[in-house]
């Protein structure tokens, strides 16, 4: 058995089969000119693909409703000409031996920067932040335009044969917005007092989707904790508030549970299991019984990744951890995001031991489609 077996196990829910546990996690390229991907987005993927990921979550695609996008080449959802646009994606990626599914998206409030989508922005009360005001509180209309929206991007992403679909509830976008106390000030069956009353947005938008691509299609759903607005957020402070969370969002239709952190080697609750802990997914694993993806930075520093796996270098403790953690089966598949940003081969070489050929994250990689 070689050090990264764990990474390489297969594993299969409904009919997804994936050769490996490495996903690729979605990250925001801003790189499809009116919303639609075209060749260079399709080899982009196709890259990763033949690298070895065993499957791709792709950059986050907004659904159907004005202002659902932050910056101005953010792909679409939506639309012939951008779903066609996905379509080679998709045939790109099965052609190189990996599978991938959308990850479905509406930006809400946020700020991608100075550029202004045609609509004004929408959120569950107005709010960028807490009492940062931004855009218009969503009226019962849009919000139930939104969970169709949602529901329809879900039902393409199966008509034009993807494998999965993920909605994204995290990191102080639109769903996560409902969730944070903080930005859901609403009065109304969208706001409360409770985590759990506030994710009846989430839940009905998971109803839908699921209606939509039926029982056997698999059904992601990334949450985190920390919001770009302030990284030190927690929505849920207890096991039993994460329970009361993410239980009902199972049950809505949420298959796999994408669980975001900043860093994947963090315990989530070290006063209850010390600083060695379960993380995020390996607690919302144990409570919900569904399975889930950890994330956060993966394999960013280099060939100390493989070093790591030896017990070498700095890194030695949280890398070492990562394969401790799927040997246990802790969480069921890793995300790795911004080294393979750099290195399309990055899978490829971990599981050769090819220390030498890996190469760190460069910032400067973000400028073009690598």
């Amino acid at each position: 058995m070689t050090a990264t077996e764990p990474l390489f196990r297969p594993f299969q829910l409904k009919g997804l089969e994936l050769k490996n546990r490495i996903v690729m996690a979605p990250m925001t390229r801003d790189m499809a000119p009116e919303g639609v991907p075209g060749a260079a987005n399709a080899e982009y993927y196709r890259r990763r693909a033949e690298g070895g990921v065993g499957l791709i979550l792709s950059e986050g695609t907004v659904i159907d409703r004005p202002a659902s996008r932050n910056l101005p080449n953010i792909p679409f959802f939506h639309g012939d000409m951008a779903l066609e646009g996905w379509r080679g994606v998709a045939e790109a990626v099965h052609g190189a031996g990996a599978k991938i599914g959308p990850q479905i998206w509406h930006t809400g409030s946020t700020k991608g920067g100075p550029w202004k989508p045609e609509a004004e922005v929408e959120s569950p009360s107005g709010l960028l932040a807490p009492d940062k005001p931004r855009g218009r509180a969503m009226t019962e209309e849009d919000i139930a335009d939104t969970i169709a929206a949602f529901a329809r991007a879900a039902a393409d992403a199966k008509r034009i044969g993807m494998d999965l679909v993920e909605v994204h509830g995290a990191h102080g976008y639109l769903i996560d917005q409902f969730f944070w106390q903080g930005t859901n000030l609403r009065d109304d069956r969208w706001g409360g007092a409770t985590l759990p009353e506030r994710s009846r947005f989430a839940v009905e938008i998971l109803k839908a989707v699921r209606a939509a691509v039926g029982p056997d299609f698999p059904v992601l759903l990334r949450v985190s904790q920390w919001k770009q607005q302030d990284y030190g957020v927690k929505l849920a402070a207890s096991p039993q508030e994460m329970e009361a969370w993410l239980g009902p969002l199972v049950e809505a239709g949420a298959d796999v549970l994408h669980c975001s952190q900043r860093r994947f080697w963090d315990a989530e609750f070290p006063e209850i299991d010390g600083e060695a802990g379960l993380n995020f997914a390996g607690w919302a694993k144990k409570l919900t019984g569904a399975p889930t993806i950890s994330v956060g930075s993966v394999g960013l520093g280099g060939a100390e990744f493989l070093a790591a796996f030896r017990g070498e270098g700095a890194g030695a403790a949280p890398l070492g951890q990562l394969l401790d953690r799927m040997a246990r089966d802790e969480f069921d598949l890793i995300a790795v995001g911004r080294a393979l940003i750099s290195d399309p081969d990055w899978v490829r070489h971990v599981q050769a031991g090819e220390t030498d050929a890996l190469r760190g994250f460069d910032a400067r990689d973000l400028a073009e489609l690598v």
